[in-house]
């Protein structure tokens, strides 16, 4: 009787005992927002742009305010986020490339442990750019689109209700004993800018960046992007709901990230601030002191061995990214000196302009940036709307004399610097090049040091940014 009866207890508890199992475990959830430059959330101190749901989710988190990308375009940057490397150690610098099969996530090591593991929402770009039929057989014939392999769940769809629906059935589907990591991509704000958001922006009001023309046509395009935000803010509230009606939401880690910067001036395809340096917030209750913000700079290559460290597991020795879990937790926390950043091919067009094909890195201390133009002989082109009524009159602007001058240097310069050294502390629109000034030798040494030893240890391609002093090298750049 007493072994009946201990059966019997065993069988109703078991699914007790799966459900503490499953809760014990955190669960993991990374929201990835599309070129969306870091200012351009309330919590950041924009009085202009209504997110009541991030600025709420802030307050139960940390802001963090020095978090940069890999790269200012979609497919490097996520590539950097899902395996805690740089685009170019994986081979990923050029837009439309699948990531290689032997090149390892961090959902397959959660996998391994037991979570349940998906992508949904905006398209995760890591399974090749199809774009043309040669490519598309490619990619079949020799099986390069491999994530469908790598995780549990694997969809996409486009706007905020796909992205929720598919949520939830990611949910459904995910076994009671087991923890999970989603990534969970929204199409916001990326252009076309014509989601109708819950409120509109006045464009005569808001306030431009320095950087920025103003003209009417400017100011609305403007208006419109921070429609899209409070579109997407919407989108973030109704997610988290999902997870407190679940239950879920006190066992949860949730990581709130911009992709690249936004398609506005000197933002996406660029590495200025605009480009590469973007809103990161995480909540993580009981471990996160809520409404908290942290100044040190942060990499896309950090979060994976973050979300590891987070749940519990080892980080592999390749992953470059360095761990914030500490931070997270309010633990001495060593950060980063510097931060890298890459700029390759974007999309899958010929390179006709350097919106379709770039060669640049960059390098940014705690104080200053450093950005390498491989291929500066090539004036600025913006990236995703050249062919916009905003962008076509500045060019007639341009061509009519009308123009203001600082814009005028800004966009249509005939060529760029090889080398660009901001302060970032004195001058965070980035105007003032100080590479090549006296005063600013000791930085740029710096600076070029750091992104020397990078690209040496990342096995970059490109030549390197320090002038050879002997050998063959130096007798040519004698000449």
């Amino acid at each position: 009787m007493r072994h009946f009866l201990t059966f019997l207890a065993a069988l109703l508890f078991a699914p007790l005992a799966a459900l503490y199992a499953a809760e014990s475990k955190l669960n993991v959830l990374l929201i990835l927002s599309d070129d969306h430059s870091y200012p351009h959330v309330g919590c950041y101190g924009n009085k202009d742009i209504l997110t009541p749901n991030l600025d709420k989710f802030a307050a139960e988190g940390m802001r963090f305010d020095r978090a940069y990308v890999t790269c200012p375009q979609c497919v490097p940057s996520r590539a950097s986020i899902f395996t805690g490397r740089s685009p170019v150690a994986i081979a990923m610098s050029r837009f439309s490339a699948p990531l290689p099969r032997d090149v390892k996530t961090y959902p397959e090591a959660l996998r391994a442990a037991g979570w349940f593991t998906g992508v949904a929402g905006r398209m995760y770009h890591m399974d090749g750019a199809g774009t043309s039929a040669e490519s598309r057989a490619v990619i079949e014939k020799y099986k390069l689109a491999t994530f469908p392999d790598r995780l549990d769940y694997v969809k996409v769809g486009s706007g905020s209700e796909a992205g929720l629906a598919q949520l939830r059935e990611f949910l459904d589907l995910k076994p009671a004993e087991k923890p999970f990591f989603l990534q969970l991509c929204s199409n916001d704000p990326h252009r076309p800018l014509n989601t109708q958001g819950p409120v509109k922006h006045d464009p005569t009001k808001i306030k431009l960046p320095l950087h920025y023309p103003d003209t009417q046509l400017v100011r609305e395009d403007f208006a419109r992007y921070y429609d899209e935000i409070a579109h997407l803010d919407v989108f973030i509230g109704e997610v988290m709901a999902v997870l407190e009606k679940r239950g879920l939401a006190s066992n949860t880690i949730v990581a709130f990230m911009g992709d690249n910067g936004c398609s506005q001036f000197r933002g996406k395809g660029t590495l200025f601030e605009f480009g590469i340096h973007v809103p990161l917030l995480v909540r993580w209750p009981g471990k996160v002191k809520p409404g908290s913000s942290s100044a040190e700079l942060i990499s896309g290559e950090d979060i994976a061995p973050t979300f590891l460290e987070a749940a519990g597991l080892p980080v592999p020795p390749e992953m470059t990214g360095k761990s914030f879990a500490k931070l997270l937790r309010g633990e001495t926390f060593e950060g980063r000196q510097f931060v890298f950043a890459e700029r390759g091919a974007h999309g899958s067009s010929l390179p006709g302009n350097s919106a379709s094909f770039d060669l640049g890195r960059v390098v940014v201390s705690k104080t200053h940036k450093l950005i390498y133009n491989a291929m500066g002989q090539l004036p600025y082109w913006p990236v995703d709307f050249a062919k916009d009524a905003l962008w076509q009159e500045i060019v007639r602007m341009h061509e009519a004399g009308k123009l203001d001058a600082k814009m005028e240097q800004l966009y249509f310069a005939a060529t760029r610097p090889m080398f660009e050294l901001y302060d970032l502390e004195n001058d965070p629109g980035e105007f003032t090049n100080l590479a090549g000034n006296e005063n600013a030798v000791s930085s740029e040494r710096k600076l070029k040091a750091a992104m020397q030893e990078w690209m040496i240890l990342q096995r970059d391609f490109l030549p390197l940014p320090v002038t050879p002093t002997e050998g063959p090298g130096a007798k040519q750049s004698k000449r």
